[in-house]
């Protein structure tokens, strides 16, 4: 009975041993994969998620402040066209 059994131990080991090539080639794909991406991010140029809020709060700042300009200068026109007539 050892025959069936022995064939048995084996087929277990084989698979066991492919389980471990596979999960190691996995592993390195992913790896490669990851740094792959890295490398492309990083050609991109693209900006930190701190940079875009910093330049997003610096433009409503701008806004803000030109709608301020606008409101002073429309009350200075109206001032000045009130002299004239």
């Amino acid at each position: 009975m050892t025959g069936p059994n022995k064939f048995l131990d084996d087929m277990s080991k084989l698979m066991t041993n492919a389980m471990g090539v596979a999960q190691g080639a996995r592993t390195e794909a992913e790896t490669a994969m990851k740094g792959w991406v890295d490398r492309w991010l990083a050609d991109r140029n693209l900006v930190t998620r701190e940079e875009f809020d910093a330049v997003r709060a610096m433009a409503q700042k701008a806004r803000e402040e030109n709608e301020a300009l606008k409101e002073r200068l429309e009350a200075l026109e109206k001032a000045a066209g009130k002299k004239k007539g």
